[in-house]
């Protein structure tokens, strides 16, 4: 009888593809009738949406170029990738090396052997575009700087991005140190992933070490957060050789959109660019969510588990794009997952939700384990046998 009931609940979960939605979603090339006209002075421009990961708009979008410190949107991704792995926590002291405090450029003006926790050190990098802090955050997941840079090497290969190399965490001048505007829309979708970031990046000012006698006032280098409706990030940078540049997102209701720029002759050009690049994008477009995060998508089987199926929810939003202009949309969702073998672990990823169009995937959301579930022992599986043929013999 178990038997019966489990082949019949895998025929009914529809294990291995199962179409969630005849959704539509309007991709690349065909995301309006006319390609805007944006970023006229920038060297290289992309225009993403954070959900899909569609690109709106592009300009020599895998030009390799100095992109100075939006060098730290990877190196705020791969801190908070840490948070949520438990290898470290915001509360944790981070003292400073010698190092660390000798780095020049925009800074917090660590002290060596000055302790901060990981918070108010994240506070500094993503509000005042700390080279300081990033160094120090480095050291304290990576044990050196030049660990950390082969971290976020790693990082750039495993999401495929090819116009990418790091030297450094904080984008201070050095040679083959470069990325793209495509590859930073990557990388700064994958941070405001981890939407507590923006508790950072989206403040405009706040103080580090109030009520002390070395109080340090910051202030936001991206001056859109505080001018431009919906404006929570992400990061600036500027060198002689790189010009002005900015990773910036902005989110209204759901739909959350990534502006990168690089090369802009002045800071007024960048954020008068970005903000043509943001009003195309929320005047032409909007998202439709599929499942929000943490909403439950579906069950799944566990073999050998105490409870038969776990419920498994969306990591992060799955949606979709749609365009105001005629409310069309093209694609289609679909969740694939697969049986698990307990014991099951909360938040152990069981298949994704995918979004495809024409067949290419767009994007791909993990869908998480809601509970543990315990492995039943060999003597509660008798029982479940024994009962299993009881009820099907009296059902005979």
């Amino acid at each position: 009888m178990w038997k019966f009931l489990m082949k019949h609940r895998l025929q009914n979960l529809a294990l291995c593809a199962v179409l969630v939605g005849g959704s539509f979603f309007m991709a690349g090339p065909k995301a309006s009738a006319e390609a805007p006209m944006l970023a006229h002075e920038a060297k290289s421009a992309v225009l993403m949406d954070a959900t899909t990961g569609t690109v709106l708009f592009k300009k020599n979008e895998h030009a390799k170029l100095p992109i100075a410190s939006v060098t730290k949107v990877a190196t705020m991704l791969l801190a908070m990738e840490a948070i949520e792995r438990g290898q470290v926590r915001m509360s944790d002291p981070i003292r400073t090396s010698d190092y660390a405090a000798s780095m020049g450029g925009s800074q917090i003006f660590l002290q060596p052997g000055e302790v901060m926790t990981l918070r108010d050190m994240l506070k500094g990098i993503a509000i005042a575009s700390a080279n300081d802090a990033a160094v120090a955050v480095a050291e304290h997941i990576a044990g050196s700087e030049a660990n950390f840079v082969q971290m976020m090497n790693k990082k750039a290969q495993e999401l495929g991005l090819h116009d990418t190399h790091f030297v450094n965490v904080n984008g201070l001048p050095i040679p083959n140190h470069y990325s793209s505007a495509y590859d930073l829309a990557v990388l700064s979708r994958e941070l405001v992933k981890h939407s507590e970031i923006t508790k950072f990046t989206g403040v405009y000012s706040d103080y580090l070490r109030n009520n002390t006698t070395r109080p340090f006032w910051l202030v936001n280098t991206n001056k859109l957060v505080r001018f431009y409706q919906g404006m929570d990030g992400i990061k600036t940078g500027f060198t002689a050789e790189a010009k002005y540049c900015l990773a910036a997102s902005a989110k209204r209701n759901h739909f959350r959109v990534i502006s990168v720029v690089l090369g802009e002759p002045t800071s007024k050009t960048r954020n008068g660019e970005v903000t043509e690049m943001m009003n195309y994008a929320f005047s032409h477009f909007d998202t439709k969510i599929v499942y929000d995060k943490g909403q439950v998508v579906t069950l799944v089987p566990v073999v050998r588990g105490q409870l038969q199926a776990v419920a498994v929810k969306a990591k992060f939003p799955v949606g979709i794009l749609i365009s105001k202009m005629d409310q069309s949309s093209i694609g289609q969702t679909v969740t694939e997952v697969k049986p698990l073998i307990a014991p099951v672990k909360k938040g152990q990823v069981a298949g994704f939700v995918k979004v495809f169009h024409n067949g290419t995937l767009l994007t791909s959301v993990p869908v998480v384990t809601a509970v543990d579930v315990a492995k039943v022992s060999l003597w509660e599986m008798l029982g479940r046998s024994l009962r299993s043929m009881f009820l099907f013999g009296v059902k005979q």
